[in-house]
């Protein structure tokens, strides 16, 4: 579904992006895990065409119709309710009048419906951008932290949903800095550090490579031995 070859990336010369290399299966849930200012949200910029790259190429095996992105929560209305909001975009893809209020109850903000965004938590609006990415049921989902902002309950019932859109036939490609959640969500994973791969692969099988198995995987042990950072 997506494939990066030997991408680069510099700003003002400075390189950020080195040799990056990876693809992404149809159906699965790919995490790019890193500190921040490793490059994640570059590499989502250049996979979403809102970036070129200085060298190397992508392939995006899905049109923009099929394409749901949830970069930040930028894009939402502040003066409209979570309800106003979603109905603009179902009408610009002429979707079922229900299909709103029914991405709502699937995030969680059915109740919410009526609050205007300003008056929203972070974590509330992270989910409203949420449910904006995936209301029209897209094929490839891309996703930047979506799970940041949200207290450990929440992040839990988000980390199900993706799973049962993956179950449904989507694919998800996202980034995160909680290697916990990606080794519970993702089904590979590439480890990214001051703009280069380090490592990539299955993660529990990662952990195990690195003999950093305890009573749970450890990728955070994992990510010290190959940067000497901890995370």
């Amino acid at each position: 579904m997506i494939k990066m070859s030997n991408i680069q990336k510099s700003f003002g010369g400075k390189p950020v992006l080195s040799d990056i290399s990876f693809d992404v299966k149809e159906k699965e849930i790919f995490g790019l895990l890193g500190p921040s200012g490793a490059g994640k949200t570059t590499i989502i910029n250049i996979l979403t065409n809102q970036l070129s790259q200085d060298s190397g190429s992508k392939e995006v095996r899905a049109l923009p119709r099929e394409t749901g992105i949830m970069l930040d929560i930028g894009g939402l209305y502040p003066h409209l309710n979570c309800l106003e909001n979603l109905n603009l975009y179902s009408q610009i893809y002429g979707l079922p009048k229900e299909a709103p209020l029914e991405v709502l109850e699937t995030v969680g903000l059915a109740d919410s419906a009526k609050k205007t965004v300003a008056t929203l938590s972070r974590g509330m609006s992270q989910r409203l951008a949420l449910a904006r990415a995936i209301l029209y049921k897209p094929r490839l989902l891309f996703l930047d932290e979506p799970t940041s902002a949200l207290d450990p309950g929440t992040s839990k019932g988000v980390c199900r949903l993706l799973k049962k859109l993956r179950e449904a036939g989507a694919t998800i490609f996202l980034t995160t800095h909680n290697m916990d959640e990606a080794l519970k969500l993702c089904d590979r994973i590439a480890l990214l550090y001051n703009g280069e791969i380090v490592e990539q692969g299955n993660p529990n099988e990662i952990c195990e490579r690195y003999n950093a198995v305890r009573t749970v995987p450890d990728l955070e042990s994992v990510f010290l031995q190959l940067t000497g950072v901890e995370l």
